[in-house]
């Protein structure tokens, strides 16, 4: 089989999301509901039109471009990734699945076929996590996991609540709710996503298809202390919420250590509070995110840090420990992968099986319908960064992938 996707009109796209940023010349921003949330929005929908998809929104914000297949009452299959970034981040993680899935669909158009089934081009929100915290939050809106009833209490960093973001984005939080898709409605849901590491491009191969997915935590730990001036107050009568949130911190890398050789710990993001530079600390957040192939694992080190954290209590201290995600380790569809697999070697696209160590929207979206996962080689391994980069002629052959898997599974001729 040859490969059509057309490297040209997919590094158009990548390029014109990567402009609807906060931090023009430093990287990626693109937070969920913010302005060049919705600017990337209308872009996508804008091009999905032009394809000829049916382009919906639906109640917490993600898009739709659905190319109708024969027989529309067959469930459809899903293709896409996340729109939202991280701050100061690459142009393709995420985008990168969200065009490859809408080129397939420009490539059914253009050949003159028609899927049997439908196919339906997502592009979802609130991957990362970064404005509201815990990850996956889009998929897992769109899977049920998520009760509307939180999204007054879900805040960002600022204190906006997710339900206050909804309505400044144009949505109403109530019918939240509305999002979350039926079990049986999904045929199947296929991500192509960037490989986020180093392996592909060492090996020098086309594609890695993904057989599982670590499990992974995100905890938030608060430390309550007491404010005070730093020149007034004895060191013995402080309750300074750094010190105390030190004490944890110093511990957690050695948690994961002693948890085997492929479980991971990061602390990316912390707040000192009140913040002042002549002030005691009187509260400090932090993030925790852990990953381990194995549930007992993950399970192992929530518990852990769960122990440093109440071990940190008392001498004046409060501590608290909310856990924001855990999802399970995930195996992906095993015909999926088969089908991936065939297609790959019909192309002569170079390949291999690979465990993913970053959590993706496919491993929420797993249980909802057979899902495949697809990496494209990253540039050096780098991702979360602005020197993130994945050639446009890789990501055509991933989004030829794409194309010829969702052409098997909808039975197009």
């Amino acid at each position: 089989m040859t490969g059509y996707a057309d490297a040209r009109r997919i590094e158009a796209l990548i390029e014109g999301l990567d402009r609807c940023t906060a931090t023009p010349g430093q990287g990626t921003t693109r937070l969920t509901y913010s302005r060049e949330y919705r600017a990337a929005a209308d872009l996508l929908i804008a091009r999905m039109t032009d394809a000829g998809l049916a382009v919906r929104e639906d109640a917490v914000g993600t898009v739709f471009g659905r190319l109708q297949g024969l027989d529309p009452d067959l469930p459809p299959i899903l293709a896409g990734s996340h729109l939202d970034s991280v701050p100061h981040g690459g142009r393709f993680d995420g985008p990168a699945g969200i065009v490859a899935a809408l080129e397939a669909a420009c490539l059914f158009r253009d050949l003159g076929l028609r899927p049997q089934r439908s196919i339906e081009v997502v592009a979802l929100i609130e991957e990362e996590g970064t404005r509201f915290g815990g990850g996956l939050f889009g998929s897992r809106l769109l899977t049920g996991q998520v009760d509307p009833a939180d999204l007054e209490a879900i805040r960002d960093d600022d204190g906006v609540s997710a339900a206050d973001a909804m309505r400044g984005y144009g949505l109403d939080p109530a019918l939240a709710g509305q999002a979350a898709l039926a079990p049986g409605s999904v045929h199947a849901f296929l991500e192509l996503h960037i490989e986020q590491g180093p392996v592909l491009e060492a090996d020098r191969l086309d594609v890695a298809i993904v057989d599982r997915i670590v499990g992974l935590a995100q905890l938030r730990v608060t430390v309550r202390g007491r404010a005070g001036h730093a020149g007034t107050v004895p060191m013995d009568q402080r309750r300074d919420a750094l010190q105390g949130a030190v004490a944890i911190l110093a511990q957690l890398p050695d948690l994961a250590r002693q948890t085997g050789p492929d479980a991971v710990l990061t602390v990316g993001k912390l707040e000192v509070l009140p913040g002042g530079a002549n002030v005691i600390p009187d509260r400090v957040t932090f993030t925790v995110d852990l990953r381990a192939p194995e549930e007992a694992a993950v399970l192992r080190l929530i518990q852990m840090v769960e122990g440093c954290v109440t071990h940190a209590q008392g001498n004046g201290l409060d501590c608290a420990v909310e856990r924001q995600l855990h999802a399970a380790p995930t195996p992906l569809s095993e015909q999926l992968r088969a089908v991936l697999t065939d297609q790959a070697e019909d192309l002569g696209l170079s390949h291999r099986v690979m465990v993913s160590g970053a959590g993706h929207d496919a491993m929420i979206m797993a249980g909802l319908a057979p899902t495949g996962l697809v990496f494209v080689p990253s540039r050096g391994g780098l991702s979360h960064t602005p020197e993130e980069w994945t050639d446009y002629a890789q990501l055509a052959r991933g989004a030829d992938l794409i194309f010829a898997a969702l052409r098997r599974l909808s039975g197009a001729a």
